[in-house]
């Protein structure tokens, strides 16, 4: 499902206006008919039932208008609240207003809080206060009319976006609404998408509204991975598959104290279905790894006793990388001065898929011009905001700032494909491609979920998936296992473990 921002949906408008002919009048039509389908669906016939409706003089408002007049006509009580003067009100926005007997609306410029009994008695409220268009700090009266809907205690359906969102970003613009259901035109709006906007929308509803297909394809935009996208992702495995066909994976990691993230990572490339995976771990750790990883071989190296690999191990890596699909690094290598060197030398060096995680990210923090020697070569990186940070140079706040420029930033200027871990995972390609992950959730706030993650994608490019959608799909993946699990377990105490061993299943759901 394609995502765009509030300032493409605004172009998508006048597209459709001025090459189709498509009046703007028909299309807040459709808007509003589709939200007051949605009141219907959702809260049922509307006889003794009234949904106040909180407008503001833009668009928006004008959706409003027309909810308002369709519920009437199902039987509701629909006032408008208006926060505006009716004289305020212009364009398609004023024509729908004319339409509206004037005893169901009520001006208000001077703000709501004057008629609080009209939010005291509302069955639910509708928020057409702001669209797509703000940018600034909600304040005056309509942060006043925010705080109201959200005191009122009733369900609140958002029009396109609850007021306060920045459809952009999904940043919370001083104060916004906390809708439970929100109804979304043609395309959802990164704002509906992104955190915090995401959790402010509650339920989202996309809503067609005769945007012609044309407009629709052609606009730019993100790709947001659900469990449709998902689904057309993946591939089951043949019939005549065997080991040798389902990829075969070198995960190099571990050091003392950190065995378990190349266990996770091992073990979560085994239930993704890799067919062959190799964990090669510093030879004094290799009798624990074989206890926690029966399925994956183990190749100890380095030194006996050992507890670190060393920069003398390149030679040795490299050859066991020789036939591989896939090659992940990192996760728990620690952060000696000899292992960094290592990684350092074995980015320049290996010639097949590699996927960076971790410790392995680290080492690369003081020289990340070394991703540069691999253009031609697909590398992927698993970062969190830390890591994102100290490669790009920057500090966490600014990557927070701006996740998606940040990722697409890094993407094309190192020629990496990414993960930018987080609530809503960007994925970001060498040519500026953008996608958001939709699955997740609070459980996942814990550690040993990026090995997991780590071993997951090398397993899928282990198995020949286009890096971009391995990304799209590893990522998906390792949060619907997460959210499988938390029906059953709920957020508190799960573990990347619990995680890693739903992944079959995860999996076998993706299959239909």
């Amino acid at each position: 499902m394609k995502v765009v921002s509030g300032q493409v949906m605004q172009h998508m408008d006048q597209r459709a206006i001025r090459e189709f002919g498509i009046a703007g009048l028909t299309l807040m039509e459709q808007a509003g008919r589709a939200c007051a389908d949605a009141i219907t669906e959702g809260f049922g016939p509307g006889a003794g039932k009234r949904a106040l409706i909180v407008a503001g003089k833009g668009n928006n408002g004008g959706d409003g208008f027309v909810i308002a007049r369709i519920l009437i006509e199902r039987g509701w009580e629909a006032p408008v609240l208006l926060v505006a003067a009716s004289d305020s009100v212009t364009g398609d926005a004023a024509a729908n207003l004319s339409r509206l007997d004037p005893g169901t609306v009520i001006s208000a410029p001077e703000g709501a809080s004057r008629h609080q009994e009209l939010f005291q008695g509302a069955t639910l409220i509708v928020d057409a206060l702001l669209g797509t268009g703000v940018k600034s700090e909600v304040t005056g009266v309509y942060g006043e009319a925010i705080e109201m809907i959200n005191a009122a205690g009733v369900p609140v359906v958002a029009v396109d976006i609850p007021s306060g969102i920045d459809a952009a970003d999904g940043r919370v613009l001083g104060r916004a609404v906390r809708a439970d259901l929100t109804v979304s035109f043609a395309l959802p709006k990164l704002g509906n998408i992104l955190q915090p906007g995401a959790e402010f929308c509650g339920r989202l509803v996309v809503a067609d509204i005769g945007m012609p297909d044309a407009v629709l394809s052609e606009a730019p935009g993100c790709e947001f991975v659900d469990l449709a996208r998902a689904r057309r992702l993946y591939r089951p495995r043949a019939a005549a598959a065997h080991k040798g066909s389902s990829g075969q994976c070198l995960i190099i990691a571990g050091s003392t104290g950190k065995t378990g993230a190349a266990a996770m990572a091992a073990n979560s490339a085994v239930r993704t279905g890799a067919g062959l995976v190799t964990l090669a771990v510093p030879a004094g750790l290799n009798a624990v790894l074989e206890v926690k990883s029966t399925e994956a071989m183990t190749l100890p190296v380095g030194k006996p006793g050992s507890g670190f690999l060393p920069a003398g191990a390149l030679g040795e890596l490299l050859r066991a990388a020789r036939g591989k699909d896939a090659v992940a690094l990192g996760p728990g290598l620690g952060g000696s001065a000899s292992t960094i060197y290592l990684v350092h030398s074995l980015v320049s060096s290996l010639a097949g898929p590699l996927v960076l995680d971790a410790d392995g990210l680290n080492a690369l923090a003081a020289a990340p011009e070394l991703l540069l020697s691999r253009r031609g070569r697909v590398t992927l990186l698993t970062p969190h905001p830390g890591e994102m940070a100290r490669l790009a140079g920057c500090s966490i706040p600014e990557i927070e700032a701006d996740r998606i420029g940040a990722a697409r930033d890094l993407a094309g200027r190192f020629q990496v494909y990414l993960i930018l871990k987080g609530a809503r995972s960007i994925i970001a390609a060498p040519d500026g491609s953008i996608a958001i992950n939709g699955s997740g959730n609070p459980g996942m706030a814990s550690g040993g979920m990026g090995d997991v993650l780590t071993g997951v994608l090398a397993a899928l490019v282990g198995q020949g998936y286009h890096p971009f959608e391995a990304c799209q799909l590893a990522a998906f993946v390792h949060g619907y296992a997460a959210d499988l699990l938390v029906e059953r377990k709920g957020t508190q105490g799960l573990n990347a473990t619990d995680v890693q061993e739903m992944l079959p299943e995860a999996l076998c759901r993706l299959s239909g």
